[in-house]
């Protein structure tokens, strides 16, 4: 099999991943679209460790290698994620990244904050 094949699936893969990622607002999907992009890299390694294996004489294998750790990490990541995820939908009730986002910066704007308490008299004092 050539190169070309696994190199063009995997860009495919990761492009979807990428797509994903920028234009879901579902923090799980989000997830599963960075999970997509690693399997694309895990891809990517295996078939230029096969290419490369056959090229030279060495059987070392660190592309097959490394794929296990990218799997192991990748697990890693998935369950810490979907714990924040699951966290974050207890708290708030959504885990729309937008929503969330917008919860976080319009914290400081908040007219009970001591930060706006001071903005205020600074104003009226002026």
């Amino acid at each position: 099999m050539h190169l070309a094949y696994p190199a063009v699936l995997s860009a495919l893969l990761f492009c979807t991943g990428l797509y994903g990622v920028l234009a879901r607002r579902n923090a799980i999907l989000v997830l599963m679209s960075v999970e997509l992009m690693l399997n694309a890299v895990n891809l990517n390694l295996v078939a230029f460790d096969v290419w490369l294996s056959r090229a030279a004489e060495d059987t070392l294998h660190s592309g097959q290698a490394l794929t296990l750790f990218t799997i192991t990490i990748a697990a890693a990541e998935i369950g810490i994620g979907l714990a924040i995820v699951l966290a974050v939908h207890r708290n708030r009730g959504t885990s729309d990244v937008d929503r969330l986002r917008d919860t976080a910066e319009g914290h400081d704007l908040d007219h009970d904050s001591p930060a706006a308490g001071q903005a205020e008299k600074a104003e009226a004092t002026a």
